[in-house]
């Protein structure tokens, strides 16, 4: 599987770590460490949390699709 979220760039561009977003977000720590791993990935609602505590644009936490011509 592809990576899809960029939460790991994210939380260390803005120095802060899984354990803080999981305390943060009220979620079991394992759980952001998937997201993190990109084993697996939050709902969009959750991602919207993650997007504000870690205020960033929700956009910024996802990888780009290619473009096609």
């Amino acid at each position: 599987m592809k990576d899809l979220n960029r939460i790991k760039v994210v939380l260390a561009e803005r120095k802060r770590t899984n354990k803080w977003l999981a305390a943060e977000l009220d979620k079991d720590p394992a759980t952001v460490s998937k997201w993190c791993t990109n084993s697996s990935q939050p709902d969009l609602a959750t991602l919207r949390k993650v997007a504000v505590a870690l205020g960033v644009d929700i956009r910024d936490l996802l990888v780009p699709t290619p473009q096609k011509d």
